[in-house]
This record gives C-alpha cells, sequence and structure tokens, in this order.
C-alpha cells in the first residue's frame, strides 16, 4: 500500500497542519508498517512559478516544437498526476495564507489540470480515492466570528478534490493556531485549547479510517 502525502506549509518546524498530517500518518503506519510514504514537500521545494503557463501552451503546439520549458512543465505536471494515481489514499497538509489558498498549493492543482488524465468530461481524476485534507487557520472564521466567510481557501479546494477531482473526502480542521503567538489573541487561550485538542482527535480518527481501505 502507498500513501501520499503533500505539504504546503512553509515551515518545516512549528507547522500545525504539519502537526496534523503527522498524527494522520502515524495512524496511517500503525495498519501498514513499512508500507510506502511518497512524499512531496512544496512549501518548502516549490514548484516553478511559470510551470502552469508553459504546460497550458504546450498544448497548443506540436509536441515536436515544444520549447524545453514547455516539454519540462508537461513532464512535471505528469509526474503529479502520476503520484495521485500511484497512491492508494492521499494525505494534503494545507494551511490558510492571507485569507486565501497558498499560491504553493494553487501552483500545484493548475499544473494537474493540464495533464489530459485530470481534463474534465471523463472519469473523475480521484474518483472514489480516499483523501484526507488537513488545513489549519491562524484565526476563528466560524459562524458568528468577526472574520467568518473569510476563509477563501478551505471551500476551494473541497469543491477540487471532492466535486472536481472525485475524491472521498475527509476534511481536518484546526482553527486559532496563532493563539500564544500573537498577543492580540491572548484572550481566547481556553477555546483555541480546545481547538487544539479536537482537531488532533480528528486527526487520529481520520488517520485510521484511512488506513481502513
Amino acid at each position: 500500500m502507498t500513501l501520499f502525502r503533500l505539504d504546503a506549509s512553509i515551515r518545516t518546524e512549528g507547522s500545525a497542519s504539519r502537526e496534523i498530517a503527522d498524527i494522520v500518518e502515524a495512524e496511517w503506519l500503525a495498519v501498514h508498517p513499512g508500507d510506502r510514504i511518497e512524499r512531496r514537500h512544496i512549501g518548502v521545494d516549490v514548484l516553478p512559478a511559470n510551470a502552469w503557463a508553459n504546460a497550458v501552451t504546450a498544448q497548443r503546439v506540436a509536441e515536436s516544437d515544444r520549447t524545453p520549458e514547455q516539454q519540462a512543465a508537461v513532464k512535471l505536471a505528469a509526474e503529479l498526476v502520476d503520484e495521485l494515481l500511484d497512491a492508494d489514499a492521499i494525505l494534503l497538509a494545507v494551511p490558510l495564507y492571507n485569507f486565501g489558498v497558498s499560491q504553493h498549493i494553487k501552483t500545484w492543482i493548475d499544473l494537474i489540470i493540464t495533464d489530459p488524465r485530470a481534463a474534465s468530461g471523463g472519469s473523475p481524476l480521484l474518483a472514489g480515492k480516499r483523501v484526507v485534507l488537513a488545513t489549519v487557520r491562524g484565526g476563528a472564521y466560524g459562524p458568528g466570528t468577526p472574520r467568518e466567510g473569510w476563509d477563501h481557501s478551505t471551500t476551494y479546494l473541497t469543491r477540487i478534490l471532492g466535486e472536481v477531482w472525485g475524491a472521498d473526502l475527509t476534511l481536518v480542521q484546526r482553527e486559532f493556531t496563532l493563539v500564544g503567538v500573537n498577543p492580540a489573541l491572548d484572550a481566547f487561550a481556553e477555546p483555541a485549547a480546545k481547538m487544539h485538542a479536537e482537531a488532533l482527535t480528528a486527526a487520529r480518527e481520520a488517520g485510521r479510517a484511512l488506513a481502513l481501505l
């Protein structure tokens, strides 16, 4: 069995999304000890910013006429799709940045969509495949909060993964990750601790379910 794990945080230490994903991964390994985990950390080993444009323009010319940059972009897009298709299950760790979708995960998605296997009209790319999306937010964005509706990442990601690509999607979320970091949020220590504990429990449950393929 193979688990594909993608991290989009720009941090390697102290990452809240990584903490959740580590728990999901540990639960997977508890059921599948020694099985393969393929990894890609696009927040650190970033995808080229111009790869999407090169992959798009490559589709408009004959393969023999493609520039080296276009050839490289098409090859990279195919590798990204291969990683998803070759995996038995998928784990994505994606933080909310500046109220929106991280540039790293957006580039990843845009590149994948250029591959013919991800094109609309056929079977969805991840039809029925189990995917856990671990996402974190520095503040609180729930109903009744001042920032309700400001999270422009989570809905986008769930639509792409679940509705466009057809994944069997489980969402694990944590809010208020900046409590204890930003002094302006010190008054929210108690609800933040509760949210943290709930997220870790949800991660364990999601990891166990993911492992039981």
